[in-house]
């Protein structure tokens, strides 16, 4: 016969903790609330007139830029996700070039070595990797071209779960070996195994700004960075350099073509990898990345400097892949290649989605760079067209949290699907605000005056679906009059998010404000995301609008384990 009591014992210590934690919290003025006390009214904070828009470039003569080492060691470390026991190692050798006519190196000509162990200066294994060249080459007359130094990528494999690692990457026959590096595996995907902390950046360039940004995030200390696109703003250059510009198209109206400063990519390389030689970065392309060349090439530098597990996902393509990191299942998708039902990344993402097995990575994440739901004016329904072709299976396998950048601003979503409020859609967070050059987004599609028109808002790559409302208080109109009852909150800031999940079912995010950088545990927004699996199962009948999320609660209590009971003490213990 099956004993009753102890499922009841565990439900009534869950119930009794977590009475108890949101108790302490709410006396300690420290409330935090959850998705499960959702949808919320909407809430925006203005831009504070007091801080600056946005901030110029940091200049290439930096000394967080400029190269500092010699021609053939390395630099720009980076790591970034494979499977759950092998992690890629990238960086660069050699001397780039910039001129009208330009020599590609031979990548041959170095080899891809990486030395790794489990002690500091004991290196048991070795590992090669491959090497390559790209070239950036523009066929106008006064324009420069650009070749790249050796980009290399190595795999390391066999690594075991929750260990540190150091490493050192190069050529040991030049010799030219780097300096000693370290890095922390990730746990193994396991219901109750999750990455420390997981930052979430989007669209951050390489401005004073930026520079808060990541001086903020590393201070939060992450396992794992996800790079939600729009990465170093090269783009905003002529080929010469010179200063770059928030309007390219303003400030340069005669370009012959969307050029680049391609030497940008190598300064912004240099300034991360005091961070990203040590925390994986798993990327995906934005519009900034397109970088349009001779013989309609584009992408080059994204995805010859860039390592990402498409291979290892099943993936044919560097724009879209997915990884497990501990218990949370990611998959990041390309707006900017083809994302119509009948093409390869729907194909790729409806047979990636099936197998996922929920109760080894119960959490499933997603990640594009423009948004879906959106309701500043800038690139207001400028993907809408994607979301139309992508949302149903997004929906219908129950991602739980989408995040995006595009935006240069923050905004997190009440539960949503098709623009109605839906207690089984997903969470969808913009965090476009990292700094970058083109200044924070500060207008809404609501405001008076600031609703763009229906030929406004046009993706560099991708049709253009935009709409009238066809019910709700927006009915028959291309914006609402206030802000939209998805959007719960919104905020003109520049900053970057944490994620922390804490098991099956609960996570923290927080969004962390730049002004808030020197101020202790003082976030600019921060709530509890919840997941409900019994109610938003994908192989059961999914809820719409109005059904109550605070109904799955008691449900909720049965499925508690003793880890979590585990969690919850421990967390009582550090909140008194």
């Amino acid at each position: 016969m099956k004993d009753e009591t102890q499922p009841m014992f565990v439900t009534f210590i869950f119930i009794f903790i977590s009475i108890f934690i949101v108790t302490k919290l709410v006396v300690s003025g420290k409330h935090i609330p959850t998705t499960l006390e959702g949808p919320f009214d909407p809430t925006t904070i203005l831009f504070d007139p007091s801080l600056r828009r946005g901030s110029d470039d940091i200049p290439m003569d930096d000394p967080r830029l400029k190269k500092n080492v010699t021609s053939m060691s390395p630099e720009q470390i980076a790591l970034a996700l494979s499977t759950p026991s092998s992690i890629w190692v990238s960086w660069v050798t050699g001397d780039a070039q910039t001129g009208p006519n330009v020599t590609a190196l031979d990548p041959t000509s170095v080899a891809s070595e990486v030395w790794y162990g489990k002690e500091s200066g004991k290196y048991t294994s070795k590992t090669r990797g491959n090497a390559t060249v790209y070239s950036q080459l523009y066929p106008f007359e006064g324009l420069l071209n650009y070749t790249s130094a050796i980009i290399h990528h190595a795999k390391i494999d066999g690594l075991e779960p929750g260990t540190k690692y150091y490493y050192k990457c190069g050529d040991s026959s030049l010799p030219a070996m780097s300096e000693e590096h370290e890095f922390e595996t990730l746990p193994l995907p396991a219901q109750n195994s999750y990455p420390r902390r997981i930052a979430v950046i989007g669209d951050l360039g390489l401005t004073r700004n930026s520079s808060t940004t990541i001086d903020h995030l590393t201070k939060n200390d992450p396992s794992l960075i996800l790079m939600v696109g729009d990465l170093t703003y090269a783009n905003q250059y002529l080929t010469t350099g010179g200063k770059g510009v928030p309007c390219f198209s303003c400030a340069f109206p005669d370009a012959p073509i969307r050029e680049t400063y391609q030497p940008r990519w190598d300064g912004w390389g240099r300034f991360m990898e005091p961070l990203i030689s040590r925390v994986p970065m798993m990327v995906i392309e934005g519009n900034h990345e397109i970088e349009p060349q001779a013989a309609g090439i584009t992408f080059k530098s994204y995805l010859t400097r860039f390592a990402v597990p498409a291979e290892e996902s099943c993936s044919n393509s560097n724009f879209y892949y997915s990884f497990d990191a501990g218990g949370v299942h990611f998959v990041m998708l390309g707006a900017y290649v083809d994302y119509n039902s009948t093409g390869a990344q729907y194909a790729w993402l409806k047979e990636d989605l099936r197998k996922v097995d929920r109760t080894i990575t119960p959490w499933l994440v997603a990640a594009w760079h423009p948004p879906w739901y959106n309701s500043y004016s800038s690139h207001y329904q400028e993907f809408e067209c994607m979301r139309q072709e992508m949302e149903e299976l997004i929906y219908q396998y129950g991602v739980d949290i989408v995040f995006s950048g595009h935006i240069h601003a923050y905004e997190r979503m009440n539960r949503v699907y098709n623009y109605t409020l839906n207690s089984c859609g997903p969470i969808y967070i913009t965090v476009g605000d990292g700094g970058n050059i083109e200044n924070v987004d500060v207008d809404h599609a609501d405001d008076p005056g600031k609703c763009p028109s229906q030929g406004d808002n046009i993706p560099e790559i991708g049709g253009v679906c935009h709409f009238n409302f066809s019910s709700g208080p927006a009915k028959g109109k291309f914006c609402w009059e206030r802000q939209p009852e998805w959007s719960a909150f919104r905020e003109s800031s520049f900053g970057h998010g944490i994620l922390e999940v804490l098991n099956s079912t609960y996570a923290l995010w927080t969004w962390h404000r730049n002004q808030d950088v020197y101020k202790e545990d003082s976030p600019g927004d921060q709530i509890y995301i919840v997941r409900q699996p019994e109610l938003c199962s994908p192989s059961k009948p999914l809820k719409g609008k109005n059904e109550s999320e605070r109904g799955a609660q008691g449900s909720a209590a049965e499925s508690v384990n003793w880890s979590w009971i585990l969690l919850f003490f421990i967390v009582a213990f550090v909140v008194y």
